[in-house]
């Protein structure tokens, strides 16, 4: 199957040359390479060499055919997804809390199966969110935009901000880092814990507001992205996520009092910025 890009290059940008501009928008290097020999990138309707430059208002072709991909198929759930945000080749969800972000074995019923039946074929995954966690999740349309996605995420262009509400928020500053590794906890394969030779992970935070009863919502901004990092982290603290079921001593059957708020990525194939907010009569914190 054919994949096909047209982008205008920015006046915004300086003259560049081709093989600049492909690893500029990152695109893996095995398609460059055949993009270069089958010509199957054309600057206003003609193939360049890839040492040619490319100007401010070309316009760009790729057309992408040796795209591969082992992504598993999702079968659909008869239920459609919370749509925030849709483009040709993203798709942005709310997510539930409560619900899985893809299935094990015959599941049916994850965010992934609802959006199967929603595009009329299996999506493709970017990024997760933990079962518990509600909030704005990223799936890619088509399989020519998952190696850029997950090389602005490990670039951290790809940035993921959430809000929580926690416990004892006296034990925080008004903004912060939290830097700890976080490994599995021996005593609970449930848990994570931050341990020496865990994985590194930081987290940034702001209180974006302090209540009478002593909680706070809290800003986060991820720089990793380990299982269960937020928790792990702010429990770390004193300062544990309200309805943590793992990590909050008093949790009292309320739900997860975590959301993934906003995402911002450059669009693939553009120089595009993407910032999508989770739209506030559906944050449940």
């Amino acid at each position: 199957m054919d994949y096909n890009f047209k982008l205008i290059y920015s006046q915004d940008l300086p003259a560049m040359a081709i093989s600049d501009l492909l690893r500029k928008l990152l695109i893996p290097r095995k398609w460059r390479h055949y993009l270069r020999i089958e010509k199957n990138i054309k600057i206003n309707g003609e193939y360049r060499y890839f040492n040619e430059a490319v100007l401010p208002g070309d316009q760009i072709e790729i057309t992408l055919d040796q795209v591969e991909s082992q992504q598993q198929d999702y079968p659909a759930s008869a239920k459609s997804p919370d749509i925030i945000y849709e483009d040709d080749n993203l798709l942005i969800i709310n997510k539930k809390k409560g619900q899985k972000t893809h299935p094990n074995l015959n599941e049916t019923d994850t965010a992934l199966n609802d959006c199967a039946t929603y595009l009329g074929q299996a999506p493709y995954i970017v990024h997760r969110l933990d079962m518990l966690t509600g909030g704005l999740l990223l799936i890619a349309k088509n399989p020519a935009v998952v190696p850029i996605l997950n090389r602005e995420l490990t670039s951290k262009i790809f940035h993921r901000d959430y809000l929580a509400k926690v416990d004892h928020a006296d034990n925080l500053k008004d903004a912060g880092t939290i830097d700890g590794a976080i490994g599995q906890d021996p005593a609970d394969q449930r848990k994570r814990m931050i341990t020496s030779n865990g994985l590194h992970a930081v987290t940034h935070y702001q209180v974006l507001q302090r209540n009478e009863d002593g909680t706070a919502i809290v800003k986060l901004t991820l720089e990793t992205g380990r299982t269960h990092q937020i928790r792990v982290h702010l429990a770390s603290l004193g300062t544990p996520i309200v309805g943590d079921p793992l990590y909050n001593p008093e949790f009292a059957g309320e739900e997860l009092a975590l959301e993934a708020y906003e995402i911002s990525l450059i669009k693939p194939f553009s120089f595009e910025k993407l910032r999508v907010k989770l739209p506030e009569d559906k944050i449940a914190l």
